[in-house]
């Protein structure tokens, strides 16, 4: 057994710390396994999840798996305050990164392992809580583990070491973002979520190979807690939250780049550079972007702005929110061509890509660097945890927002108590006319929902079916489909509504007993359009050859649980199919719902402007040890 013990002060050097490839190492692989299963997770939510047990269960809606999203990452982000907290306190950041990248390991192996045994719901909910918490504890101790490798003669070196950092972290978050999808797309989730938990595992063991080569800052235990609640402590604090409350506002929108963009990509014309590509590889662009932008903005853009317009860390955070609006504006108007029953250009998301990494660079990069610099000594790892947080207050306002504005179902927990269910409606009697009853399948799953408007709802539907059978199988706009339903009145007397949400989707509703638009007791149904998706090979499909299947993983699945298959649908033409619908609807969705986060960082932006100005930094760093405790 080895006797030696760690070095628990900085070195005297100027030159790069020789710790500094092993994290760098750790980083890519972990940031490969974390992107990889967050890139694709929106998309398995919604167009997977459903298909997982032995029966077709009610899929999930966009908001639901929007806000199921953002309440995962705003999870991941909000537990780095117990790893910063365990690390400077009780084991310091080595061990914490150690402990907690296994549990890391397990979360992944709960996602792999879904749809084998039990509920794939319990799975999927198991392994991102041990992700979140594994992934979410190590990240302020990674973080503040590299600035601890660094003292005074070598922190002329933080800013890169900080850039290539950064830069790490997007080259494994590219080539992740290429083959997860490509992988759930052609071998399922089982591969899609499994080989990202591999690249996990590598991580640790290139992290733990690095331990003698490593500065390791003890826990400080009390003077850490004296610091925390000294005046100083509180004061930076205090300081950098004014700064980070901006900053939440930027990831509230950043991180929809995963949600909402990847369900907006699925109604674009993703054909790029002659070759397909699938929704959720579209998130590649910004880690390459932030590859290209990275040594553009240092040596290029920095320079040449500071020379009219000195910049500091404040101004270019700045100058990155307003850059984040225009981002958003994109795909606003992106949105609306979509409402509008268009199939607009994916140019349009990679447009706002652009504007997005911009973004990120001045605000994420030097935010993170900045605020290392403005942490006492003893709380790099707490101030690393609240920078982080803010991304967690960032998406729990997406999150929020998006359960806000979903309407309640009356019927979503219902349970099969037999073959139909009877559910009092508005007045909350059973046997009057807003009855709504329930019937299921010997599995248990809902198989038909009846209401007083049904008979009428369908009537309508037929129409608008032929109608779309007729427009080549496109759905109406909204003001084709109003003619159709303004016609004609519900049992309560008021016209029937119609909304095109997409070229394969529209809904027809009736304000229900309560005469109140958007209420749990609205009544309706939504017609889908289902056609063949293209042949063309996908991006990824060009680079890895003819390895895959010969058909995807939900092709092969849906013929498994006997539902309508892409050739089926090639021989017989898109299947026009409809659901019904009790409450459940958006208050905000299409281009209004990306308008309005337009409007929220517009007003950040400006508000941003004051507290930078009086703002007052103050930097700390670690002190160097000197010959002899170096050699200890």
């Amino acid at each position: 057994m080895e006797n030696r013990s760690y070095e628990t002060t900085a070195r005297k050097m100027d030159t790069m710390p020789p710790g500094i490839p092993y994290i760098i190492g750790n980083e890519a692989a972990e940031r490969f396994s974390f992107y990889g299963m967050r890139t694709i997770l929106t998309i398995f939510m919604v167009n997977y999840l459903w298909l997982m047990g032995s029966s077709p269960i009610e899929r999930m809606t966009d908001t639901v798996a929007k806000t199921q999203f953002h309440n995962f990452v705003s999870l991941v982000y909000f537990t780095p305050i117990a790893g910063a907290l365990l690390a400077d306190l009780f084991f310091g950041k080595y061990r914490v990164i150690v402990l907690l990248s296994i549990v890391y390991c397990l979360g992944h192996g709960a996602l792999a392992i879904m749809g084998m045994w039990g509920e794939a719901s319990f799975w999927l909910m198991m392994g991102l809580w041990l992700i979140a918490i594994g992934s979410g504890g190590i990240k302020p101790c990674v973080s503040a583990h590299v600035g601890d490798q660094f003292g005074s003669q070598n922190r002329h070196l933080l800013p890169r070491i900080f850039n290539w950092f950064y830069w790490s972290i997007n080259l494994g978050a590219f080539l992740s973002t290429l083959l997860t999808p490509w992988l759930l797309e052609w071998y399922g989730p089982h591969w899609a979520f499994g080989v990202p938990g591999v690249l996990m595992a590598l991580a640790t063991l290139v992290f733990w190979m690095g331990r003698w080569k490593f500065v390791h800052i003890p826990a400080k235990g009390t003077p850490f807690i004296k610091e925390l609640f000294s005046g100083e402590g509180l004061k930076a604090i205090v300081k950098l939250s004014g700064i980070y409350v901006f900053v939440a506002v930027f990831w509230a929108l950043f991180d929809q780049s995963g949600s909402s963009w990847v369900l907006q990509a699925e109604n674009m014309d993703r054909n790029w550079l002659g070759v397909e590509w699938l929704p959720s590889q579209i998130q590649a662009l910004n880690p390459i972007l932030i590859l290209t932008f990275i040594p553009l903005f240092s040596y290029v853009v920095y320079p040449a702005i500071d020379k009219v317009f000195p910049l500091t860390p404040l101004r270019k955070i700045s100058i990155g929110l307003f850059i984040m609006v225009i981002s958003f504006v994109l795909v606003s108007i992106a949105q609306a061509r979509i409402d509008a029953g268009q199939t607009p250009s994916i140019s349009w998301q990679l447009l706002a890509y652009v504007f997005l990494t911009a973004a990120e660079v001045m605000v994420s990069i030097v935010c993170l660097e900045f605020s290392y610099t403005q942490a006492p000594k003893t709380m790099k790892s707490v101030i690393m945890a609240i920078f982080l947080f803010a991304v967690s207050l960032g998406n729990q306002i997406t999150a929020q927002i998006n359960n806000f504005i979903q309407v309640p179902d009356p019927i979503a927990n219902i349970e099969a108590t037999g073959n139909e269910v009877a559910l009092g409606g508005f007045d909350q009697k059973t046997g009057t006319q807003d009855d709504i009853k329930v019937t299921f399948n010997k599995e248990g799953s809902r198989s038909d929902l009846t209401f007083a408007s049904r008979d009428s709802i369908d009537l309508l539907l037929d129409q608008i079916s032929n109608k779309v059978a007729e427009n080549n199988h496109l759905a109406l706009s909204t003001s084709e489909g109003e003619v159709i339903t303004n016609a004609v009145n519900d049992p309560w007397g008021n016209p029937y509504r119609y909304r095109l949400v997409n070229r394969n989707l529209a809904r027809i509703w009736s304000l229900g007993p309560d005469a109140t638009d958007k209420t749990e007791w609205d009544q309706g149904a939504t017609l889908t359009i289902d056609r063949p998706s293209s042949k063309e090979p996908t991006a990824f499909s060009k680079i890895i050859g003819k390895i895959q299947p010969e058909k995807t993983w939900l092709e092969s699945r849906r013929a498994k649980l006997g539902l309508p298959t892409e050739e089926e649908m090639a021989e017989s033409g898109p299947i026009i199919s409809r659901s019904y619908f009790v409450g459940g609807q958006v208050k905000l969705e299409g281009a209004s719902y990306f308008w309005f986060f337009s409007g929220l960082m517009l007003a950040a932006a400006l508000l941003f402007l004051v507290v930078a100005k009086l703002y007052k930094p103050k930097e700390y760093y670690h002190e160097e040890a000197n010959d002899t405790e170096a050699k200890d």
